[in-house]
């Protein structure tokens, strides 16, 4: 295999949050003056961080309001029903195994993704965790990208990003290497491909198999 280094998106890649995600904006929006919304609504809106999703729902001089209530609540329950993705502990695992360089490249809030990846047992097999407001950056800023594999002693040609939206493919175009793409996130394989991913795959068990090749 020619990937050294494999960087994974976190929510709809590795694991699935929406429960908890929904609920803390079902908990957030309310307080505003404003209707719950709808699990799909919570689903098509995140993705570029916290900050840009609340703005698909409120005014741009309510999201530090919003931020800071929605953070309270989500330091609270984030854990109560966070699941890991069939496959994700034994495809990190095994890459691991590999002495491959794993690590997780997230828009997430950084200590939320590595209080999660401790939970469910992710830790032991990432070189590193990288996630929002660990630099200015978000994915598919190229800096942010350049930031991780600096970190990680990478290298662009050797580099795989796998994720589950067009954020991922969009940043591993801006940093030079490819996106492999599983559609067990927010978007299906049509739109995976028309975005332009490198290859889009079912489910972890695929891609585990497409990297054993």
């Amino acid at each position: 295999m020619q990937f050294r280094t494999l960087l994974f998106d976190l929510d709809g890649t590795l694991i699935d949050h929406f429960a908890a995600i929904h609920r803390c904006y079902a908990h957030t929006l309310p307080q505003l003056g404003l209707p719950e919304p709808t699990l799909a609504q919570v689903r098509e809106a995140v993705g570029g961080g916290l900050e840009n999703a609340l703005l698909k729902f409120i005014r741009p001089d309510q999201v530090p309001a919003a931020v800071k209530i929605y953070r309270a609540y989500w330091d609270r329950t984030m854990l109560d029903d966070v699941i890991a993705l069939p496959g994700a502990l034994a495809l990190l695992r095994a890459l691991h195994a590999r002495g491959l360089t794993v690590a997780i490249f997230t828009n997430k809030h950084a200590p939320s993704s590595r209080l999660i990846a401790d939970h469910l047992g992710f830790t032991p097999f990432l070189a590193n965790n990288f996630g929002a407001q660990d630099t200015p950056w978000l994915k598919p800023d190229p800096a942010f990208a350049a930031h991780v594999l600096t970190t990680l002693h990478a290298e662009a040609a050797t580099t795989l990003l796998i994720g589950d939206s067009p954020f991922d493919v969009q940043a591993a175009r801006n940093a030079g290497f490819p996106c492999w793409a599983v559609a067990t996130g927010t978007h299906q394989a049509a739109e995976l491909h028309a975005v332009g991913a490198t290859r889009v795959f079912v489910n972890l068990a695929e891609i585990q198999a497409a990297l054993s090749d």
